[in-house]
Parts: C-alpha cells; structure tokens; sequence
C-alpha cells in the first residue's frame, strides 16, 4: 500500500495544527516532521518543544527525520516529545552510535529508520536493516524545501528494495526530495512505498486533490 507523509517544513507554522489536520482529513498517512540543527545541513527548522505541541494537536502518525549531528543525544527526547517513528541519518555518527539510536527508540516502544543522502551508497544501510521499520532514500540534498528530484537515486531505491526483500521484508522504503504527480510514479516503480512530500501538497489549496494525486499517479 502506497502512503503519503506530507512535510510540515513546507505547511503555515502560524497555523500548524490546522494544517495538519487539513492533511489528515484529506487522507495523509503519516507527518513527516523535518528536523535540521544548521550542522548536520546548513538549515535550522524546528525541534522537541514544537514536537510537544504538534502531538497534542494529532493522531496522525509522526515520522520524525533527523538532519542532526550525534542524534543518540536526542533521541530518548524525540521519543518521549512524541514521534511515533524516529530516523537516524546513517552519515550523523559512527554505525557503534546510530545503533545505540536505534536501540533507545526500540526500548521506548517506538518505530525506527536510518536514512541515506543523495552520496551514499546503498549498501550502507545492510548493518541497520534488521533492526529498523524503515528506510529512507534521500532523492535531493538534505536542508531545504523545495528542491528538484534526482532520477540518478531510482537505482538506489531499487538496490534497497532487494536488500529490504531479502532480510527485512516488513520494513517500509520511503523517499524524500521533489516528490510529486510526475515523479511518484517513478519512485513507487522502484520499489518506495512511503512518499513523503512537501511542497506538492501544502501548496495546493485541495490538499485531498493533492494527496490523491500523488497516491494514485
């Protein structure tokens, strides 16, 4: 089954509950929570105290990515502040460290995921595979919104399907990065099956009609 995650980097902040809620009355699967500590990548977003405060405001599933350096520090915070799956960039530490990240989480009752950028292999989320929920395949640089999506990622997506079919078969494939009606298409045939989008959605006035499209495109 195919789910949409749109990104709440691209929604109103003055006015987030309400644009989360939009999402979920027009069918989205999960939030894609987007955090960045202006180290990891160049951009600062947003971080535990507006988790705190989203939470409350939703039922939604919360999938929080991580664009931080050392993300073991933070991770039992992410956890109790309320994401309901937690993604560990495999590059933010050493492989010791990511999965003492993903174990924190695991202990917490929580979902996990390591995510890979744009210049990474694939083969570098194979130590990480049994133990996560998730992959995500990073299909523009990580910090910014708004970017235009990287056909040269649909081998990697494909390479990650394999790996996840043969030792992790329950675990999700997700993709981020200038998804949308034409890209979606090219992403699901390689194998993603979590489509996370920003822009696509929550510049669109139907943010149903947007989901929709994306779904079924």
């Amino acid at each position: 089954m195919i789910k949409i995650a749109p990104s709440i980097l691209s929604a109103d902040f003055a006015r987030l509950g309400a644009e989360v809620e939009d999402i979920r009355i027009g069918g989205a699967d999960y939030v894609h929570f987007d955090v960045m500590d202006g180290c990891f990548v160049p951009n600062i977003s947003i971080g535990i105290p507006v988790l705190k405060s989203l939470r409350k405001a939703t039922e939604l599933f919360i999938d929080v990515h991580l664009m931080i350096r050392e993300p073991v520090r933070y991770a039992e915070a992410f956890c109790k502040a309320g994401a309901d799956l937690v993604n560990f960039h495999v590059e933010a530490d050493s492989e010791e460290n990511i999965a003492a990240a993903i174990e924190i989480a695991r202990k917490l009752g929580k979902k996990t995921g390591v995510t890979v950028k744009p210049n990474t292999p694939a083969e570098a989320v194979l130590p990480f595979l049994p133990a996560v929920d998730l992959i995500l395949v990073m299909t523009v640089e990580p910090g910014f919104g708004g970017q235009h999506f990287m056909p040269n990622m649909l081998p990697k997506i494909e390479t990650i399907r394999g790996y996840i079919e043969k030792n992790n078969s329950d675990c999700e494939l997700e993709v981020d990065g200038g998804i949308d009606p034409e890209t979606a298409p090219l992403v699901k045939r390689a194998g993603a099956n979590v489509l996370v989008a920003g822009s696509a959605v929550f510049n669109r006035p139907d943010r149903s009609l947007a989901i929709r499209e994306i779904r079924n495109a």
